[in-house]
């Protein structure tokens, strides 16, 4: 059995003027690169022998700080699209509203299409020949891949990732 650990990319420039982001570049703040130094401890020893990350760039720093800790090669660090963060429209860019109903909104991608690309990946992850898998990406791909691995966990906000924040899911 594979294992499997997560980490949301770190404390972003919008996370901090509290925007939705979604797709946008956003870069790290310094707290940013401190929470993926501090997950990066928490990483150290737990033997990752795969790293895959979204191709924005605040979760490809994450994982870079996370490799270059770890002693992993920061040219093994796999980038895979269907991590990339989920779209929010219209609402990229503006103020972060939790009332928000993001399925009512015509081009915010769908929580069934999130959940669709999660089960893709996680069908990627099981070719990948590595018994100790790293994946660094979002909040909303992040609790799309939960959902499918720990029924306990709905697609929700109130069970959101923090930002760095290292978990087990396998």
């Amino acid at each position: 059995m594979k294992k499997l650990y997560f980490v949301r990319h770190g404390l972003t420039e919008m996370n901090v003027q509290q925007i939705y982001s979604g797709q946008t570049e956003t870069s790290l703040t310094e707290e940013g690169r401190r929470q993926a130094k501090e997950a990066a401890k928490k990483a150290k020893n737990l033997g990752i022998d795969y790293i895959i990350s979204s191709p924005l760039s605040r979760a490809l720093e994450t994982a870079s700080i996370i490799a270059k800790s770890i002693g992993y090669p920061l040219k093994d660090i796999h980038t895979n699209s269907l991590l990339i963060e989920r779209s929010f429209g219209q609402l990229e860019g503006k103020p972060w509203d939790p009332d928000i109903d993001m399925d009512g909104i015509a081009d915010v991608e769908s929580i069934d299409s999130m959940l669709e690309r999660a089960k893709l990946v996680l069908e990627f992850l099981k070719t990948v020949p590595a018994d100790t898998i790293l994946i660094v990406a979002h909040g909303q791909i992040g609790r799309a891949i939960r959902h499918h691995l720990l029924e306990d966990f709905p697609f929700d906000y109130i069970n959101r990732l923090e930002n760095a924040e290292l978990v087990r899911w396998l």
